[in-house]
């Protein structure tokens, strides 16, 4: 039986569907993760801790491991994992993505070099020092223009700014999202830059894939309806199969295969932000990892394989029937949170899970923990899932059982200001 390293941030929402897959296809599984109680509480019988926000000392615990216990695969679930994994597998001589590769996807200004020097369509970009002053930098910049962590995923601490007062607002407030200790210690190391690049208008798609060899197979093509315009980005609805012409979305493909080009990454999933407008396609964020939260759960293949068992399967070489998703209409909507605070009270839930089309409503956040919304957020309320027979079926159900969940926030204390929540990763 072939063994896989699972890499799990100890804040994923994927663990239970990866270990589920494992046992369905016969894999055994070691779940290293930079958590002891996650350890215990997801894998109790094989659990190893890995350092995932200092890679090279995650590495040499992986790879002292897996001397007494060879290892077939790595496989990170999650951004967190992704340099770790890279690492270790190429020093174990195991099938991954290039270590330069997954580097330039967890930091977005080398991101954009990379596109940049490929032809790729990219924004006009610089970087900004944070300990510089946030008012004269925005006399300097192209407005509007979208103020970026390097690191964090999910959108947060993503902010647009349309001139020079909100653009100085902005600098302060993703400044002092990234000097905070939970944040800086989920960076690494204390960030010292901020990404500024030009606003790309457009319809937004996520893109699901995986990669054999540098050649990209596109798994699942997902719109997101809602407008992403900002000044926040919080994704809510996706959707699958894209409702875009089939030209758009064989550009969008192409332009993804050449932004993975672009990076360097060669093998394993691939998950693609994009937008496309009258200019074409325009890459947002590439990441060497599967979609994340508990968006996978919306896709099925060939005979009902998982988007985790078929990335299993993949990391060990063992066979895959059909990469072709399912031809139902899918979706996912991760559900925003409305304000800080608080969450006392989640009412409705059986009344949102009777909509047709509604297969599942999951509240991911337990009563009485603190909520805070983007960009300084990092959780979703929960999400809720449908299946049907067309695309706007599906967004009409997602809607439909959004509109029934009611939320009791209980707003802080004046002068007690919620800490920012650490280290969950969001759908993207």
């Amino acid at each position: 039986m072939p063994r896989v390293l699972l890499l799990i941030p100890s804040a994923s929402y994927r663990a239970a569907d990866f270990l589920d897959a494992a046992a369905r296809i016969g894999v055994e599984v070691v779940v290293g993760s930079d958590g002891q109680q996650a350890l215990e509480a997801l894998h109790p019988g094989c659990a190893l801790r890995v350092d995932l926000a200092h890679p090279e000392r995650g590495t040499e615990q992986v790879v002292r491991f897996a001397g007494s216990n060879p290892l077939a695969a790595i496989v990170a679930v999650d951004d967190g994992g992704a340099v770790v994994a890279a690492l270790a597998s190429r020093q174990l001589g195991l099938p991954h993505h290039p270590v330069h590769a997954v580097r330039a996807t967890r930091n977005k200004y080398l991101m954009r070099e990379r596109m940049v020097e490929s032809d790729v369509p990219s924004p006009h970009f610089h970087l900004l020092r944070l300990d510089g002053d946030a008012r004269r930098a925005a006399s300097e910049v192209r407005l509007p223009a979208v103020l970026k962590p390097l690191s964090l995923s999910g959108s947060r601490g993503v902010i647009r700014a349309d001139d020079p007062e909100g653009f100085a607002a902005a600098f302060e407030r993703v400044r002092r999202l990234l000097r905070d200790p939970s944040v800086a210690g989920e960076c690494g190391e204390p960030p010292r830059e901020l990404l500024v690049e030009d606003y790309i208008p457009g319809d937004e798609v996520s893109l699901e894939g995986l990669l054999l060899a540098g050649r990209l197979t596109t798994l699942a093509l997902f719109d997101k309806p809602d407008p992403l315009v900002g000044p926040f980005f919080e994704e809510t609805i996706y959707v699958t199969p894209s409702r875009l012409p089939p030209a758009q979305q064989a550009l969008v493909i192409d332009t993804a295969e050449r932004a993975a080009r672009a990076l360097g990454l060669r093998d394993g999933p691939v998950h693609a932000e994009l937008r496309v407008n009258e200019r074409g396609a325009w890459p947002v964020d590439i990441a060497a990892r599967s979609i994340g939260g508990l968006c996978s759960r919306t896709l099925s293949f060939g005979t009902g394989l998982s988007l985790e068992e078929i990335i299993l399967r993949h990391a060990v070489g063992a066979p895959i029937t059909s990469l072709k998703r399912e031809s139902a209409a899918a979706g996912v909507m991760m559900i925003p949170i409305p304000a800080a605070g608080v969450l006392r009270e989640v009412r409705g839930v059986a009344e949102a899970e009777a909509v047709p089309s509604v297969v599942g409503v999951t509240i991911s956040i337990r009563r009485g923990q603190p909520v805070v919304p983007l960009p300084e957020g990092s959780e979703y309320l929960g999400f809720i899932l449908a299946r049907g027979t067309t695309p706007a079926a599906v967004e009409a159900a997602l809607r439909a059982a959004h509109a029934r969940l009611r939320f009791e926030i209980e707003a802080p204390r004046e002068g007690a200001p919620l800490a920012f929540m650490p280290g969950r990763p969001r759908s993207d």
